[in-house]
């Protein structure tokens, strides 16, 4: 059996670019052209009207990330996510410490306007859900 070397997440939306610049920001990721195009007016410009801005993806500069893909979807959502990002600034951080650079991250997506659901705290351990642009759940952890 071989092993896995790359994925992307895919996300669902009704519009792919302003979710992936979103995500861009949050993530520090780059909007690369797609292949063959010299930019991403490039390559709309060379699509039909109904398939422009059907799409859009991101990808970590360092390479070590994975791929996220925006996909047009005419339903919007409607439930839970059964699969979520984690968006990790408090790694190895705890109590006091850990909730204040999580919600100094918190803060700084609401300005990219993503939405604070809640604060997870127990005196230890803490968690924001947010919600991104469109709706979709992720957690500062």
């Amino acid at each position: 059996m071989s092993a896995i070397k790359q994925f992307q997440v895919t996300f669902d939306c009704a519009e792919p670019a302003r979710v992936a610049r979103f995500w861009c920001e949050v993530l520090g990721y780059v909007m690369a052209a797609p292949k063959g195009f010299a930019s991403w007016d490039a390559y709309e410009a060379s699509r039909s009207a109904e398939e422009r801005g059907s799409w859009s993806a991101c990808t970590d500069p360092s390479g070590a990330g994975p791929r996220l893909y925006f996909q047009r979807v005419p339903e919007g959502r409607t439930v839970k996510n059964r699969v979520h990002l984690d968006v990790r600034v408090g790694t190895g951080l705890v109590g006091e410490e850990r909730l204040a650079v999580l919600k100094a991250e918190a803060a700084r997506l609401e300005a990219l306007g993503a939405t604070q659901v809640q604060v997870l705290y127990d005196g230890h351990d803490s968690c924001i859900p947010m919600l991104d642009v469109e709706g979709n759940e992720f957690c500062v952890d």
